[in-house]
């Protein structure tokens, strides 16, 4: 891998030699003839890690680390609801899972969800409904 990343940076240099500008991962992946995730993952195994009390910014006063540009914004109560909607989608049919998946992950109406799966809007509409009733009853 570093081998790979030390060549990336030498064809980097020559190509922004070249064409005068910073040429794209995919230009670089083409001159290694690699794929782009290759070059991706060789240059990111040569950066330094930093530690989270690396100051990023200071101007006199207080400084700003990288620990404070970062958050976490699951709490331990949106862990415990995630997993516990988890389960109850687990607890659906097939079918039910289907039809949330289509029109929630997907984005479909109903009326497009009764013709990909063959049944009636008005089936659809009773059947997201009972699946969205068990998953607040789990």
């Amino acid at each position: 891998m570093r081998d790979t990343a030390y060549r990336a940076i030498q064809i980097r240099d020559n190509l922004s030699n070249k064409l005068d500008r910073e040429p794209t991962v995919e230009e670089i992946a083409k001159e290694l003839d690699l794929k782009k995730e290759t070059v991706v993952i060789a240059l990111e195994s040569i950066v330094d890690p930093v530690s989270l009390y690396e100051p990023v910014y200071n101007d006199g006063g207080e400084a700003i680390y990288v620990m404070d540009q970062i958050s976490d914004k699951n709490t331990a109560d949106s862990w415990m609801d995630e997993i516990l909607i988890k389960d109850s989608i687990r607890s659906l049919s097939e079918r039910e899972k289907r039809i949330l998946n289509l029109r929630f992950m997907l984005g479909k109406t109903q009326t497009e969800v009764a013709e990909e799966v063959g049944i009636s809007q008005a089936q659809v509409s009773r059947l997201e409904k009972g699946a969205l009733k068990k998953i607040k009853s789990s």
